[in-house]
């Protein structure tokens, strides 16, 4: 007993992505062990290429949920096919009532595993090619409307003279993030060099490392342009950023962007949750709104695909169905009324 007990402490230190608890389960079943034993010498051979424990331990753990499938199916890997594997992930949903993020990753880990067993050839057919699952529908984002946005950014300047500065400083922030719709990690890693005033455009640096030219718009123009002698104040060291921390002298974290906003938020006597990426969302609905123009809000928002824009058409959408319902005389509101 104290032999068997050793070997699994020995299996569970020799393998990062299993607790010694679950060896102790696998050792104990023969079948669920000759298994594994593929998904081991897998993991194994990532390990050794630098992936992280906390990848092999949601890989394993996975594979684990789909040997323990087989096995109850009398099953090897390569007797799983399309059906077999649509029965499994149909019972992850439905009867463990995983979400379907885990579901996605466990089928990503699934998906890998037997591109491993082909190379090895240990197996001729990879059931999850052309398997995919269904997304959920994408959630709408929050939309503030223009009102609440003045609100925030007309707000009285504070009384005593260190939160004025601090204002001046946070409000080109939130004017820059509406006017040209960025992500607060593109706001904070702006410099100096990136902003022309008297063009009224930014340059901005986005996800793969992709450069993009937007408009600035006057409100936020004039706003930088208030802020800029403090900011001359406040730099050390000759750091080139933008948007300077007080305190520090150096670039603006996101995270203090973030808190900034709900500080000015709750100034303004506003209610509503206030984030960066909400700026964004409004820049976004409201130039659609405006100009109807898909193509160009997808340039400005740095959108690699238009799909991704075209969320945004959603959210005009509902506000025209409020239009039709009022308007139309055929429409359920009309219809309601009749009725009533």
């Amino acid at each position: 007993m104290f032999m068997s007990t050793n070997k699994n402490i020995q299996a569970a230190s020799s393998a990062p992505w299993l607790s010694t608890e679950l060896a102790a389960t696998i050792e104990s079943d023969a079948a669920l062990r000759e298994l594994l034993a593929p998904v081991h010498r897998w993991l194994n051979t990532l390990s050794v290429r630098n992936h992280s424990p906390h990848t092999l331990t949601a890989y394993f753990a996975g594979l684990n949920q789909l040997a323990l499938f087989l096995r109850g199916k009398r099953l090897t890997w390569t007797r799983c096919d399309k059906r077999q594997l649509a029965q499994h992930i149909s019972q992850r949903l439905d009867e463990d009532k995983l979400a379907l993020a885990s579901v996605q990753q466990e089928l990503s880990a699934i998906r890998h595993f037997y591109g491993w067993m082909i190379e090895e050839k240990l197996a001729r057919i990879n059931p999850t090619t052309g398997y995919q699952l269904k997304r959920s529908p994408r959630p709408l984002p929050s939309i503030a409307d223009v009102d609440l946005l003045t609100q925030l950014l007309d707000q009285e300047i504070p009384d005593t003279p260190e939160q004025a500065r601090l204002w001046l400083r946070d409000k080109a922030m939130f004017e820059l993030l509406y006017s040209s719709g960025l992500r607060v990690g593109e706001l904070v890693a702006l410099d100096m060099a990136d902003v022309d005033l008297s063009d009224l455009r930014v340059r901005v640096t986005g996800k793969g490392n992709k450069t993009r030219l937007v408009p600035l718009g006057i409100k936020a123009a004039e706003a930088i342009s208030r802020y800029l002698p403090h900011r001359n104040l406040w730099v050390e060291q000759m750091d080139c950023a933008l948007f300077i921390s007080e305190k520090l002298g150096t670039r603006l974290s996101t995270r203090a962007v973030q808190q900034r906003l709900k500080v000015a938020a709750t100034r303004a006597g506003i209610a509503q949750n206030m984030y960066p990426h909400l700026l964004r969302h409004c820049f976004a609905s409201h130039m659609l709104s405006g100009s109807g123009d898909l193509r160009a809000v997808q340039e400005m928002l740095g959108h690699s695909d238009i799909s991704t824009t075209q969320i945004y058409t959603h959210v005009d959408f509902a506000k025209l169905t409020q239009v039709y319902d009022r308007a139309h005389p055929r429409a359920t509101h009309a219809q309601n009324e009749e009725l009533s």
